[in-house]
């Protein structure tokens, strides 16, 4: 009985090389179709997340904060008030991203 290991007499040859080859193309085809179908929707470390207006509530806090104008207790006080008004419900509620 022949089979895959002991084809004739001199072995399987150097065609069994191709094996691995195939089964490395399989893993990179599903993991190239997951990228683009599957995973396309979340967020990876090469997507920049939601972008902030220079001129929005949030980005001036932040320059206060830097600028020393705010200490950091009201600067959380004050965006915890701005992300409940202008934060990811606004993003749900169709506000720009």
């Amino acid at each position: 009985m022949q089979t895959l290991a002991h084809f004739g007499t001199d072995g399987p040859g150097p065609w069994i090389l191709f094996f691995p080859l195939i089964w490395a193309a399989v893993v990179v085809g599903v993991v190239t179709l997951l990228r683009r179908t599957v995973w396309r929707g979340r967020r990876g470390p090469w997507r920049p997340g939601p972008r902030i207006e220079e001129h929005s509530p949030i980005a001036v806090l932040g320059r206060r904060f830097a600028a020393g104008e705010i200490d950091e207790d009201e600067y959380w006080r004050r965006l915890s008030v701005l992300n409940e008004e202008f934060g990811r419900r606004a993003d749900t509620k169709g506000g720009a991203a």
